[in-house]
């Protein structure tokens, strides 16, 4: 691995609590790809974790409960014709999927008015357009 994977901040991902299963992978490679296991599956028990903080943990296991596997969040990667290139991307994938279902909920908006001048603008524009169409139909031209 090329180091810890940082979820936020200092917190990042324990290698001892990633657990990595390697299987054939399928797609081009030619002879080299009846031999080697390249494609990568990464499991990360997210229920049982002391890695994450309590708040964060809740969020995520809130927002990837579709996800998980009795509080196990796999993720796979068979991309790459190399299983160490597989290996980085599952990595990396899982600290970014972690990052975005652990992150605070977004601000919630305010609403705004419109301004009186802005309304009234529009309003006086919306009349003279009126009246020069109006003046455009021939009626007293008699």
């Amino acid at each position: 691995m090329s180091g810890p994977y940082v979820i936020r901040g200092s917190v990042s991902l324990p290698e001892a609590e990633l657990m990595w299963r390697f299987s054939r992978s399928s797609g081009p490679g030619g002879q080299h790809v009846n031999t080697s296991d390249s494609s990568v599956e990464l499991r990360f028990d997210l229920a049982t974790t002391d890695a994450l903080p309590p708040v964060w943990k809740e969020r995520a296991l809130e927002r990837l409960a579709g996800r998980l596997a009795d509080g196990v969040l796999t993720v796979r990667a068979s991309e790459h014709r190399s299983q160490w290139r597989n290996r980085e991307t599952a990595a990396v994938r899982l600290a970014s999927l972690l990052a975005e279902a652990s992150a605070p909920p977004p601000k919630p908006r305010r609403p705004t008015r419109i301004p009186r001048g802005i309304n009234e603008r529009r309003l006086r524009e919306k009349k003279r357009r009126s009246d020069t169409k109006r003046g455009r139909s021939g009626r007293d031209w008699g």
